[in-house]
């Protein structure tokens, strides 16, 4: 079957139904997926297209819902093209884009025009956006919107880049009663400036130097402050890049009086501790950083429990130069992970020792990710009447991350060198095969997505 060519049908000895894997065939159809047929019940057409990939498992696309794009503005860091073909590789079949750090930002509805119109015709996935609030664009909002966001993102601490600035208090008070009664949801950098910090007198190479830095009080603060801003106005409130197991206890007793708050983290807070950070590697900053391996084992555990409850990649790439490689000034050097092309199998290799089945990296991967944007209605699940965006698999199959194989633009990540299970054999984006062993169709068919008012009004209640 040629990459780009509509599929019929996919058959696999394992295919994801619900919690169950069990041979299945799904049959596709405009784009959707049709039924789904035990294999013994499904008779083939002449001329249909039939995508039979054996033992590999089949289950629903990853929906990665914070991907830094940077385009327009900063290309050199990435952009739609290459950022799309990495999520195709990796079984992501949607990413959103966060506002920044593109150059203008996404935040006034004239700049979000501008990223649409850099966008078409770049994406060889699906692809939605998140606009931003800063000082001052209160009134951006509800036109963004109608224009189709899928909510809003803002930093409580400065955001590493100067366009995009950070909000005070009464921003966010502004912010919160223009977001109310619309089903929008507010994304929350969560790290606020505490007065204690010490790193002005370690050694600028030595990872703990960083991270004595960003104290988890930092992200306790920030979030005593958004669990009060969400019990106050009732308005959806979702704290990205979770870093820190010390405030779910704050998180916990906010859901339980009631604030609709939701939380993620990330594969690299999963996967990576502090204590392997060796010195000069840059490559392992990001705000906030990755804690110890305790702190990781707390985040595994509210993982397991229900109370973080989606895990998604915060790819935040930059070029080489920027990460100071040759002092190894972790004070310096920019902070931000590349791993996009790689969520599934950082989860897999590390969650599957964990007591964690299929259907958990689904739920957190891709369905409540698909939720969180109220795209969950067309996005994240294997079930009839949904798009057909399928990840093919081998989660036993190890493999090696080499330069060579990486897609992003830069190649930098922490994952060079690294064995992990679970290959990726082939994705299919609405029907579409997007990508095979390799390979990618010739030509981006992925869509932008919009999240329609009405559909979120409904996808809440």
């Amino acid at each position: 079957m040629e990459l780009g060519s509509t599929v019929a049908a996919v058959r696999s000895s394992r295919v994801l139904v619900g919690d169950e894997v069990r041979p299945a065939v799904i049959v596709i159809k405009d784009e959707k997926i049709h039924e789904i047929l035990s294999d013994g019940g499904f008779s083939v057409d002449v001329g249909c297209e039939v995508l039979d990939v054996g033992d590999s498992l089949v289950m629903p696309g990853i929906v990665d819902c914070h991907v830094h794009v940077n385009e327009p503005g900063r290309t050199s860091w990435e952009g739609f093209w290459t950022a799309t073909r990495a999520a195709a590789a990796g079984g992501v079949t949607t990413i959103v884009d966060m506002p920044l750090n593109s150059i203008p930002p996404t935040t006034t509805l004239g700049n979000f025009h501008e990223k649409l119109r850099e966008a078409t015709g770049k994406c060889f996935v699906d692809t939605a956006f998140w606009g931003g609030v800063i000082p001052g664009n209160q009134l951006e909002l509800q036109p963004m919107i109608q224009a189709g966001v899928a909510g809003f993102k803002c930093f409580l601490i400065h955001s590493g880049v100067e366009e995009f600035p950070h909000v005070t208090d009464c921003d966010l008070h502004a912010a919160m009663k223009q977001l109310q009664n619309t089903g929008s949801v507010l994304l929350f950098h969560a790290e606020r400036d505490v007065q204690q910090t010490s790193e002005e007198n370690g050694d600028p190479s030595q990872y703990s130097t960083f991270l004595q830095s960003r104290p988890d009080v930092m992200e306790v603060e920030a979030i005593r402050t958004v669990t009060e801003l969400c019990l106050q106005y009732q308005v959806r409130c979702h704290i990205v890049h979770l870093s820190s197991a010390k405030p779910l206890k704050l998180i916990q007793e906010a859901r339980q009086a009631g604030a609709p708050l939701t939380v993620e983290t990330t594969h690299h807070y999963l996967s990576l501790c502090a204590e392997n950070i060796p010195a000069g590697a840059t490559q392992f900053k990001c705000c906030p950083p990755i804690r110890g391996s305790i702190n990781q084992e707390q985040l595994w555990s509210a993982l397991k429990a229900g109370h973080i409850d989606m895990v998604v990649s915060d790819h935040s790439p930059c070029t080489p130069d920027l990460k100071r490689l040759d002092s190894g000034d972790f004070t310096q050097a920019w902070g931000g992970i590349s791993s996009l092309q790689f969520g599934l199998p950082l989860f897999w290799s590390s969650a599957s020792k964990r007591g964690f089945q299929l259907c958990d990296v689904v739920r957190l991967l891709s369905r409540k990710t698909a939720q969180l944007c109220s795209l969950d209605d067309q996005k994240g699940s294997l079930a009839p009447g949904y798009d057909a965006d399928l990840v093919i698999w081998d989660p036993e199959r190890e493999f090696k991350i080499k330069e060579a194989s990486v897609h992003h633009k830069n190649k930098l990540t922490p994952y060079l060198g690294v064995t992990l299970h679970g290959v990726v054999c082939a994705t299919i984006v609405r029907g579409r095969l997007v990508y095979r062993e390799g390979s990618f169709c010739p030509e981006p068919l992925g869509k932008h997505l919009f999240v329609i008012p009405q559909r979120r009004n409904q996808a809440q209640l």
